[in-house]
């Protein structure tokens, strides 16, 4: 089933819309294997490639997946365990900045993204219906687990949009 997108906050549709399957778990199959196809395409010598000034590397392109993978799956975590506790926001360009991804090796990195993507999996996998159905605030906007996983899995592929389109032409 779909995320009812009168659920999550309007910043989010786009990433939810990327996600065009009906099951969330054949989602997370179906997205995971493209993004591990993308990666082991990437030359060692783009890692540090900026598509123009001021822009992120693919290497801080791929910290930001990490970090905000991380970010979506513990607002669902939360949101599953029944937390009322409004979650704050996370400033990306913050986050990327403080990352040093750029001392990172990348076989670091994708091992890492492997490693948080199976923990999202396995713990999507585990929520009933109910807690897929669950909600919150984060962000200071109402949103639910289920719509969640779809963000997350968007995510991933408007990354993918954008290393294809700018950074890997």
């Amino acid at each position: 089933m779909r995320p009812d997108l009168s659920r999550a906050a309007a910043f989010y549709h786009g990433y939810i819309e990327q996600v065009r399957e009906e099951d969330l778990m054949e989602a997370f199959n179906v997205h995971t294997a493209r993004f591990y196809q993308l990666l082991d395409t990437i030359p060692e010598t783009l890692y540090d490639h900026r598509y123009a000034p001021e822009k992120w590397t693919i290497r801080e392109v791929l910290q930001h997946i990490i970090d905000t993978e991380r970010v979506f799956a513990y607002r669902a975590l939360s949101f599953a365990r029944k937390s009322t506790t409004p979650l704050p926001g996370f400033d990306e360009n913050l986050f990327a900045a403080n990352s040093k991804a750029d001392k990172r090796k990348w076989d670091d990195l994708v091992n890492e993204f492997k490693n948080i993507r199976e923990s999202s999996r396995l713990m999507y996998a585990s929520f009933d219906e109910e807690q897929l159905e669950s909600d919150g605030i984060a962000n200071n906007s109402p949103t639910y687990v289920r719509a969640l996983g779809y963000t997350l899995l968007g995510h991933v592929t408007h990354h993918i949009n954008i290393l294809n389109q700018r950074y890997l032409v």
